[in-house]
Protein backbone atom coordinates (compact mmCIF):
# COMPACT_ATOMS: atom_id res chain seq x y z
CA UNK A 1 0.00 0.00 0.00
CA UNK A 2 1.33 3.40 -0.90
CA UNK A 3 0.56 6.68 0.80
CA UNK A 4 1.36 8.77 -2.26
CA UNK A 5 -1.46 11.26 -2.85
CA UNK A 6 -3.14 10.14 0.37
CA UNK A 7 -5.26 12.87 1.89
CA UNK A 8 -6.37 12.30 5.46
CA UNK A 9 -9.69 13.77 6.47
CA UNK A 10 -10.25 15.14 9.93
CA UNK A 11 -13.35 14.15 11.84
CA UNK A 12 -15.70 17.16 12.07
CA UNK A 13 -14.98 17.52 15.81
CA UNK A 14 -11.24 17.89 15.31
CA UNK A 15 -11.29 21.50 14.21
CA UNK A 16 -13.92 24.20 14.68
CA UNK A 17 -13.97 25.22 11.00
CA UNK A 18 -15.79 21.96 10.22
CA UNK A 19 -18.62 22.99 12.50
CA UNK A 20 -18.96 22.07 16.13
CA UNK A 21 -21.70 19.77 17.30
CA UNK A 22 -22.93 20.97 20.67
CA UNK A 23 -24.11 17.47 21.64
CA UNK A 24 -20.55 16.17 21.20
CA UNK A 25 -18.70 19.17 22.66
CA UNK A 26 -20.85 19.09 25.82
CA UNK A 27 -20.07 15.46 26.68
CA UNK A 28 -18.91 15.10 30.26
CA UNK A 29 -16.04 13.19 31.77
CA UNK A 30 -17.18 10.03 33.54
CA UNK A 31 -17.68 11.08 37.20
CA UNK A 32 -15.86 7.98 38.52
CA UNK A 33 -12.82 8.69 36.34
CA UNK A 34 -12.87 12.37 37.25
CA UNK A 35 -12.87 11.45 40.96
CA UNK A 36 -9.58 9.60 40.45
CA UNK A 37 -8.10 12.73 38.86
CA UNK A 38 -9.59 15.04 41.50
CA UNK A 39 -8.26 12.90 44.36
CA UNK A 40 -4.82 13.13 42.81
CA UNK A 41 -4.75 16.81 41.83
CA UNK A 42 -7.32 18.62 44.00
CA UNK A 43 -8.94 20.88 41.38
CA UNK A 44 -10.44 24.24 42.34
CA UNK A 45 -12.15 25.10 39.04
CA UNK A 46 -13.51 23.56 35.83
CA UNK A 47 -12.78 26.11 33.08
CA UNK A 48 -14.79 24.57 30.21
CA UNK A 49 -18.11 23.41 31.60
CA UNK A 50 -21.85 23.71 31.60
CA UNK A 51 -24.00 23.67 34.71
CA UNK A 52 -25.03 20.13 33.70
CA UNK A 53 -21.55 18.66 33.16
CA UNK A 54 -19.27 20.58 35.53
CA UNK A 55 -16.94 18.57 37.70
CA UNK A 56 -16.05 21.30 40.20
CA UNK A 57 -18.09 23.53 42.47
CA UNK A 58 -16.61 26.56 40.69
CA UNK A 59 -16.71 26.57 36.89
CA UNK A 60 -16.76 28.73 33.78
CA UNK A 61 -19.58 28.22 31.28
CA UNK A 62 -19.47 28.80 27.55
CA UNK A 63 -21.24 32.12 28.11
CA UNK A 64 -18.66 33.20 30.70
CA UNK A 65 -15.92 32.09 28.27
CA UNK A 66 -13.09 30.39 30.11
CA UNK A 67 -10.82 31.39 27.22
CA UNK A 68 -11.24 35.06 28.17
CA UNK A 69 -11.08 34.75 31.97
CA UNK A 70 -8.04 34.44 34.20
CA UNK A 71 -7.03 31.08 35.65
CA UNK A 72 -4.56 32.70 38.07
CA UNK A 73 -3.79 30.78 41.25
CA UNK A 74 -6.23 27.96 40.42
CA UNK A 75 -5.86 24.21 40.20
CA UNK A 76 -7.49 23.89 36.78
CA UNK A 77 -9.48 20.99 35.32
CA UNK A 78 -10.25 21.27 31.61
CA UNK A 79 -12.07 18.84 29.34
CA UNK A 80 -12.27 21.29 26.42
CA UNK A 81 -14.77 21.20 23.59
CA UNK A 82 -13.01 18.97 21.08
CA UNK A 83 -14.06 21.20 18.19
CA UNK A 84 -11.69 23.94 19.42
CA UNK A 85 -8.86 22.14 21.23
CA UNK A 86 -6.14 24.40 19.85
CA UNK A 87 -7.69 27.48 21.44
CA UNK A 88 -7.75 25.80 24.86
CA UNK A 89 -4.18 24.47 24.69
CA UNK A 90 -2.97 27.91 23.58
CA UNK A 91 -4.89 29.46 26.53
CA UNK A 92 -3.23 27.00 28.93
CA UNK A 93 0.21 28.12 27.73
CA UNK A 94 -0.78 31.80 27.90
CA UNK A 95 -1.98 31.38 31.48
CA UNK A 96 1.02 29.25 32.44
CA UNK A 97 3.41 31.89 31.10
CA UNK A 98 1.64 34.84 32.75
CA UNK A 99 2.80 36.83 35.76
CA UNK A 100 0.05 35.19 37.86
CA UNK A 101 -0.08 31.59 36.59
CA UNK A 102 -2.39 28.83 37.78
CA UNK A 103 -0.91 26.44 40.32
CA UNK A 104 -1.75 23.47 38.07
CA UNK A 105 -3.54 22.76 34.79
CA UNK A 106 -4.78 19.30 33.82
CA UNK A 107 -6.39 18.97 30.40
CA UNK A 108 -8.10 15.83 29.06
CA UNK A 109 -7.31 15.57 25.35
CA UNK A 110 -7.73 13.04 22.54
CA UNK A 111 -4.51 11.08 22.07
CA UNK A 112 -4.99 10.55 18.33
CA UNK A 113 -4.41 14.11 17.17
CA UNK A 114 -0.64 14.36 17.53
CA UNK A 115 -0.23 15.41 13.88
CA UNK A 116 -2.36 18.51 14.31
CA UNK A 117 -0.93 22.00 14.68
CA UNK A 118 -2.06 22.49 18.29
CA UNK A 119 -0.17 19.35 19.38
CA UNK A 120 2.89 20.09 17.25
CA UNK A 121 3.09 23.74 18.38
CA UNK A 122 2.06 23.57 22.05
CA UNK A 123 2.59 20.02 23.30
CA UNK A 124 5.24 18.06 21.41
CA UNK A 125 8.15 20.53 21.78
CA UNK A 126 7.63 20.81 25.55
CA UNK A 127 6.33 17.49 26.84
CA UNK A 128 8.22 15.20 29.16
CA UNK A 129 11.50 17.04 28.75
CA UNK A 130 12.04 17.98 32.36
CA UNK A 131 10.01 21.18 32.00
CA UNK A 132 6.57 22.08 33.26
CA UNK A 133 4.49 19.95 30.86
CA UNK A 134 4.11 16.22 30.91
CA UNK A 135 1.71 13.94 29.06
CA UNK A 136 0.14 10.82 30.54
CA UNK A 137 -1.62 8.49 28.13
CA UNK A 138 -4.69 6.84 29.62
CA UNK A 139 -5.11 3.10 29.21
CA UNK A 140 -8.15 2.06 27.19
CA UNK A 141 -10.84 4.41 25.98
CA UNK A 142 -12.33 6.90 28.38
CA UNK A 143 -16.10 6.89 28.44
CA UNK A 144 -18.03 10.15 28.31
CA UNK A 145 -21.55 11.03 29.41
CA UNK A 146 -23.75 12.38 26.62
CA UNK A 147 -25.28 15.79 27.26
CA UNK A 148 -28.82 14.34 27.16
CA UNK A 149 -28.07 11.70 29.81
CA UNK A 150 -27.10 11.58 33.45
CA UNK A 151 -25.25 8.27 33.25
CA UNK A 152 -23.00 6.55 30.76
CA UNK A 153 -24.96 4.51 28.25
CA UNK A 154 -23.78 1.50 26.26
CA UNK A 155 -21.14 2.20 23.65
CA UNK A 156 -20.34 5.68 24.99
CA UNK A 157 -16.68 5.47 24.02
CA UNK A 158 -15.13 7.70 21.40
CA UNK A 159 -13.10 6.02 18.65
CA UNK A 160 -9.84 7.22 20.22
CA UNK A 161 -7.87 7.08 23.43
CA UNK A 162 -7.20 10.09 25.65
CA UNK A 163 -4.30 11.63 27.47
CA UNK A 164 -3.78 14.15 30.23
CA UNK A 165 -1.62 17.19 29.55
CA UNK A 166 -0.37 18.32 32.94
CA UNK A 167 1.23 21.72 33.49
CA UNK A 168 2.94 21.69 36.87
CA UNK A 169 6.13 23.24 38.12
CA UNK A 170 9.02 20.78 38.06
CA UNK A 171 10.22 18.85 39.89
CA UNK A 172 6.94 16.99 40.16
CA UNK A 173 6.09 15.80 43.67
CA UNK A 174 6.76 12.06 43.91
CA UNK A 175 3.28 11.31 45.24
CA UNK A 176 1.79 12.56 41.98
CA UNK A 177 3.80 10.04 39.98
CA UNK A 178 2.18 7.06 41.63
CA UNK A 179 0.77 5.66 38.41
CA UNK A 180 1.27 6.77 34.81
CA UNK A 181 -1.94 5.15 33.54
CA UNK A 182 -5.30 4.34 35.03
CA UNK A 183 -6.30 0.70 35.37
CA UNK A 184 -8.78 -0.67 32.84
CA UNK A 185 -11.82 -0.57 35.10
CA UNK A 186 -14.97 1.43 35.75
CA UNK A 187 -15.34 4.06 33.05
CA UNK A 188 -12.33 2.80 31.11
CA UNK A 189 -11.82 -0.28 29.02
Amino acid sequence: MTLVRFKGANHPQQVAKHGAREDVDARATDPAVFQLFHARFGFTIDVAATSANTKCERFFTKEQNGLALSWANERVWCNPPYSAIGDWVRKAWTEWSSDAPPRLIVMLLPANRTEQAWWQDFVEPFRDGGGDLRVEFIRGRTRFVRSDRRHIGPNERPPFGCCLCIWQRAPFPSDLLVQRTLPAAGGLS
